[in-house]
């Protein structure tokens, strides 16, 4: 392009140009990169003072920033000479860098720009265990950072034990769960997923040896429902396993765990304190119920990055309304996700019906939040009027429900079927959908004056 068209592009030509530039940045990995004083000095005060301080270094060609990573820097000099940042120019490896040095150079419009990167980036789920993981380790953990919390948030919405070894990190699992413990926040792993996950990732830490008997101690939930024979084998460098686990251990909550799961798999390890494991009974035994529905915070919440323009989510995510301007039926999803094999029940309420009301499942590939759920392929509903629909299709289903109405949704993911409960009586598999994809969330459409709550599915 001819320059004097574009005052943006024209000085894109400056970055990292040693032709124009008048300083060497030297930065942490102690790579050089180079820059122009009166811009950088203009765009930004601490620029300003570390190069017309008049001091000495003022007057030197380099600068240093030992804390400031190349990859991060090299994001800072676009954004102060075009005033914006491509996205493409934040990826995995830097975006971390990147966030920390705009917080450094008291740039709040790059830090809000690369949080909504963040937000809107579709395989954002695919590595926020890496990045929440260096976020932990290189910026000071305090509870006001937005990006640590948001990476939080991605986190907790992910099954933990889908998660490969290594790829979340003690100090990243460690933040995680001390963000979550004994907080009404969205959280999706079962807390004994969480403890054998904790123990595991920290066997591997401390041996090989360590780590294969742990494997074979801690089994998942489905070969405990198996009713398996454990051999307890006693466990290599079990002192350093203990050490290690301490930190994870005071964020791990043993009473939403299974009495017997205590009892027989998590105690005979003497990896947790007797004190704790005492607790966990003790809670057991005053409540009015002998075992929780084993998660720790909420697990359902409507998801605002997945909904409608029109909807509104309130009482912490519990609740979807729709607006008085919203016209024909808009979606939202859960945050909460299920693509591993199991039976998972939920409720959802009718606060206040409307014309039709739909209550389901759907994949997020594809699917419209602006178009009704049942007529697109992703999207699997029964409505009020008693109806299932999928892919446009219909058939007569269950009862007419309305106000008050409460509709709780059984998902079978080892047959991949869908059954539904309404106001108590139950009816049989939805026989046409034969097409569940493999990662489902609930979902839910509605127009106004529709409000629907969602919540745990509450066994009589």
């Amino acid at each position: 392009m001819t320059k004097g068209y574009s005052l943006q592009e024209d000085l894109k030509l400056l970055i990292n140009n040693p032709k124009y530039s008048d300083i060497e940045i030297l930065c942490e990995d102690e790579k050089k990169l180079y820059g122009c004083k009166v811009i950088l000095a203009a765009r930004s005060e601490i620029f300003d003072r570390e190069l017309y301080n008049g001091m000495k270094e003022s007057n030197e060609k380099q600068i240093s920033f030992p804390k400031i990573n190349s990859s991060g820097m090299m994001v800072i000099l676009e954004y102060t000479y075009t005033g914006s940042v491509k996205e493409e120019s934040l990826t995995k490896d830097n975006i971390i860098e990147a966030f920390y040095a705009a917080d450094y150079f008291q740039l709040l419009d790059l830090q809000e720009l690369i949080i909504k990167i963040v937000k809107e980036k579709k395989n954002t789920e695919n590595y926020s265990p890496e990045l929440l993981s260096k976020v932990a380790e290189i910026i000071p953990l305090k509870e006001d950072n937005i990006l640590l919390n948001l990476l939080v948030e991605i986190v907790a919405n992910i099954q933990i034990n889908t998660i490969e070894f290594g790829r979340l990190s003690i100090p990243g699992l460690r933040y995680l769960l001390s963000c979550t413990y004994k907080k009404e926040t969205p959280f999706v792993t079962l807390e004994y997923e969480v403890f054998r996950y904790s123990v595991i990732l920290v066997a591997k830490q401390v041996s090989n040896d360590a780590y294969r008997t742990l494997m074979e101690r801690v089994p998942t939930l489905e070969r405990i429902k198996d009713s398996i024979q454990i051999e307890k084998k006693s466990i290599t460098d079990h002192q350093k396993v203990v050490k290690e686990m301490e930190p994870l251990i005071k964020f791990i909550d043993f009473s939403q765990i299974k009495g017997n799961i205590l009892a027989d798999i998590i105690e005979p390890l003497e990896i947790v304190p007797t004190e704790i494991i005492i607790n966990a009974y003790r809670q057991k035994a005053r409540s009015n119920k002998s075992d929780s529905n084993g998660v720790r915070g909420i697990q359902y919440v409507w998801d605002e990055s997945a909904c409608g323009s029109k909807l509104i989510i309130e009482d912490n995510g519990k609740v979807v309304s729709a607006k008085n301007d919203c016209i024909g039926f808009q979606n939202v999803r859960a945050k909460i996700a299920f693509e591993n094999k199991g039976m998972f029940e939920w409720d959802v309420i009718i606060e206040k019906s409307c014309s039709y009301t739909w209550i389901g499942v759907c994949a997020s590939e594809n699917l419209n939040y602006e178009v009704f759920a049942g007529s697109q392929s992703t999207g699997w509903v029964i409505g009020s009027g008693g109806h299932s629909y999928n892919s446009g299709n219909w058939l007569n289903y269950c009862s007419i429900f309305g106000d008050g109405a409460k509709i709780t949704v059984h998902l079978d993911m080892n047959k991949r079927t869908c059954a539904f409960t309404v106001n108590g009586t139950k009816y049989p598999e939805v026989s046409k959908w034969d097409n569940l994809s493999s990662k489902l969330y609930p979902v839910v459409a509605l127009t106004p004056p529709g409000r629907l709550r969602i919540q745990p599915h509450q066994k009589i």
